[in-house]
């Protein structure tokens, strides 16, 4: 904060309050909000609605709850903690509503998103992260391995989606962030939502799913064929693992994550499937499914040692199949670690 010359820091919804905190707030119309103030004399405090404040794990050394009533306007108190300040950086994740009102309390502050400051942060995981990354991409793994067992003919796409969902949960997930199962030309579309499509003999089967286990997530995409898949999809997912492990290789610190990026796609655009690579090679994660930093064309920020991130090249043929391939992947000062170990081949299914 002191760098950016951020004044306050105004946390609400989303990952950055629990990452400082442990507390994660509900998705509430009642507000809920962290005031850190540059001044490390002042005390950091979370004005917080009275019937949430039971949930908040006292930190006394690290801020001071401030329960609101009903009755109570908490834009106010948020906005007297903050008085004085000239440039506020507001959590990503707040609602609008809120913002709107902020500003109109605090008419003489400037208001930035709160990722410049904890972006930054929470980008570099320390080993107690890692290791629970760690944990959630194996428990999803297992998952990956079991279903290499499982009968796909005559199931929906929804009925998949929904086993995928269940043994997350059984697995220890809190929560399953998505399930994406795409068949035949389905898996074309990238984020295709499972339908009561019937899976038939000779589909290839993308799917990518993830969750959230004790605060990290977990995300992995694996490919199931029923029965011959033919010649051009077994080229074309050829030329995919041939991608991701080109990407998988370039992750290494101090390379740029537009190098990452470039390394996957080349392949596919040697291979002929340029057009069909619609998107970027990764994402970072770690509380968020999708956070800093993004493995994407462009990006020249340098990868260091703690970010963690995915490899997923993909190619989508509109009206045919797709097909695409993710690992989680933490860049280390003794080269890229894949976090995911489940068989990268196309599995054939029943």
């Amino acid at each position: 904060m002191d760098q950016l010359g951020i004044d306050a820091l105004l946390l609400s919804v989303g990952p950055d309050l629990p990452y400082l905190t442990g507390y994660e707030a509900m998705p509430l119309e009642r507000l809920t909000m962290l005031v850190v103030p540059r001044d490390d004399r002042a005390e950091n405090v979370l004005v917080v609605p009275r019937l949430e404040a039971p949930r908040v794990a006292a930190q006394p050394d690290v801020f001071r709850v401030e329960p609101w009533d009903e009755q109570d306007d908490p834009i106010a108190r948020v906005a007297a903690h903050a008085k004085g300040a000239s440039s506020i950086a507001v959590g990503d994740h707040t609602w609008a509503r809120f913002v709107l009102l902020l500003q109109d309390a605090l008419p003489g502050a400037q208001m930035s998103p709160a990722s410049r400051v904890t972006a930054p942060l929470r980008m570099v995981k320390d080993a107690a992260e890692v290791a629970a990354l760690q944990a959630a991409a194996t428990a999803v793994d297992e998952i990956a391995m079991t279903m290499r067992d499982r009968t796909f003919a005559g199931r929906t796409e929804r009925d998949v989606h929904r086993e995928l969902v269940e043994r997350m949960l059984d697995a220890g997930h809190e929560r399953a962030n998505f399930a994406i199962v795409g068949a035949g030309s389905n898996a074309a579309s990238p984020h295709h939502e499972p339908t009561d499509r019937v899976i038939a003999d000779g589909d290839v089967v993308l799917c990518d799913f993830g969750g959230t286990m004790h605060g990290y997530c977990s995300d992995i995409t694996r490919m199931f064929v029923v029965g011959d898949p033919g010649s051009e999809v077994q080229d074309a997912y050829a030329a995919l693992v041939e991608a991701q492990e080109a990407g998988v290789r370039a992750a290494v610190v101090g390379a740029r994550c537009s190098d990452v990026d470039a390394a996957a796609r080349s392949v596919l655009v040697d291979a002929g499937f340029g057009d069909a690579f619609v998107h970027r090679t990764g994402h970072g994660i770690g509380m968020e499914a999708h956070e800093d930093p993004y493995v994407v064309a462009g990006n020249a920020m340098p990868i260091e040692a703690g970010h963690a991130f995915s490899v997923e090249p993909g190619i989508y043929l509109h009206g045919r199949f797709g097909l695409r391939l993710e690992d989680i992947v933490v860049a280390t000062d003794d080269g890229p670690r894949r976090l995911n170990h489940a068989p990268r081949d196309l599995a054939p299914v029943a």
